[in-house]
């Protein structure tokens, strides 16, 4: 399906709703394609769901934190320490 801007703005809801039933919507400016809409499929929200419940993986629902590069051997620094040298 092939979609305008303007008409996307005004049937939004619609738009999105055959997107998520497997349809896949084409954006057009000036009948130019600009983006494409598609659905999350089912599955890949019970795959996360799963990993989560398992204890795999989690989340506390804030911003990740990353801990400083620890280098992998004693011999010089390690490549992400350099990056952040070369930085300041």
């Amino acid at each position: 399906m092939s979609v305008a801007v303007r008409e996307l703005k005004a049937s939004l809801s619609r738009v999105l709703l055959r997107a998520q039933q497997g349809e896949v919507i084409e954006v057009t400016s000036h009948n130019k394609p600009i983006a494409r809409i598609i659905g999350v499929p089912e599955q890949a929200q019970t795959g996360l769901r799963r990993l989560i419940a398992s204890g795999a993986v989690s989340w506390g629902g804030g911003k990740p934190r990353y801990d400083l590069p620890v280098p992998v051997t004693s011999r010089g620094a390690s490549v992400s320490h350099m990056v952040l040298e070369d930085r300041r």
